[in-house]
């Protein structure tokens, strides 16, 4: 880890002096007072998050279909008919379980981005793996959502390893406070998921630039499969990236959440999901306590502003 932190390891007291947020703080300190119960289904869910979204005015990926049933699973062919490319996901997921990403498929299997071959009863059971609740929150049972897939942004083919990497934004009262990038390995099985093994990168808030970069908790400097040189990354419409963030304060009415966006190379920045229970990992990668941010944020920000303004108090007039 970060030598900034190793000191504090020691003593609570030192943990808190640097305002590093552990997961009591926040949850009791943090969601418990500003994350209403009755508004978590709104991301939860990540039907519904995709049609509130577009109300906000906000891209995602298009939903192709859902399946909510075991019989509903022989329409499968049909849903996905004249899509080549297409993701399979459970509605209550979380951390990436469950996530199928077909980049091809014909009349013998699909193909995952890793060239993996599938028959048509592996789809099948994935879909019947999902229904049953398997992936999801809870183990509830579960709704198999099949949305379009990303068209990868070029920009980032050298920083990430047979998966597509996002930007989670921490937002806090409709303010992005927080960011990294999440870049898939192949120790992380081509998924941009922390505990998996995926490399996390802290962007500056102001810039979308690299500021650290950790994998499984401890410092890089470049990816490990591709070589990359992680210190030159610069987040493109990072302006964009900022108000899909912003925007999903007044969407959900959820003080503290993550919202996780994606590069496509055609439609610019595209909000994935949102998760009104975000990690603390986003510290590690920024070397920088998350609850003294939010404490800036509750003693200076202005109050009463839209989205965009937000966004450019952000960028142009935010206070140290």
């Amino acid at each position: 880890m970060f030598k900034w932190l190793s000191k504090y390891f020691a003593s609570p007291a030192k943990l808190r002096e640097a305002g590093i947020m552990g997961m009591n703080n926040r949850n009791f300190k943090i969601i418990s007072k500003f994350n209403r119960r009755r508004l978590f289904p709104l991301v939860d869910d990540k039907v519904q998050t995709k049609n509130l979204a577009q109300k906000f005015g906000i891209t995602t990926p298009r939903l192709i279909g859902k399946i909510e049933f075991q019989h509903e699973a022989a329409n499968f062919e049909n849903i996905i008919k004249g899509w080549n490319s297409f993701v399979i996901k459970p509605a209550h997921g979380s951390g990436g379980k469950g996530v199928l990403v077909i980049t091809a498929h014909d009349e013998t299997g699909f193909t995952t981005p890793s060239g993996r071959r599938l028959a048509y009863k592996d789809i099948y059971q994935h879909i019947s793996n999902t229904l049953s609740g398997l992936y999801s929150l809870g183990g509830q049972y579960d709704t198999a959502v099949i949305e379009e897939m990303v068209n990868f942004s070029h920009i980032f083919d050298d920083y990430s390893y047979q998966g597509i990497p996002d930007v989670r934004l921490i937002v806090y009262k409709g303010y992005p406070v927080m960011a990294m990038t999440r870049l898939a390995t192949a120790a992380s099985g081509g998924r941009a998921n922390l505990h998996q093994g995926a490399v996390g990168v802290g962007l500056d808030i102001k810039t979308g630039k690299t500021l650290k970069a950790v994998m499984r908790n401890k410092p890089i400097t470049h990816h490990p499969d591709t070589g990359a040189d992680l210190s030159k990354i610069e987040v493109p419409f990072w302006r964009e990236h900022l108000l899909i963030g912003a925007k999903a304060y007044e969407m959900t009415g959820l003080g503290y959440l993550g919202a996780d966006i994606v590069l496509d190379a055609n439609k610019g920045p595209m909000m994935l999901e949102l998760n009104a229970r975000p990690g603390l990992a986003v510290q590690i990668a920024n070397g920088l306590g998350l609850y003294k941010v939010l404490k800036r944020v509750d003693k200076y920000y202005p109050k009463k502003l839209s989205p965009e303004e937000r966004v450019d108090f952000i960028l142009n007039g935010r206070k140290k």
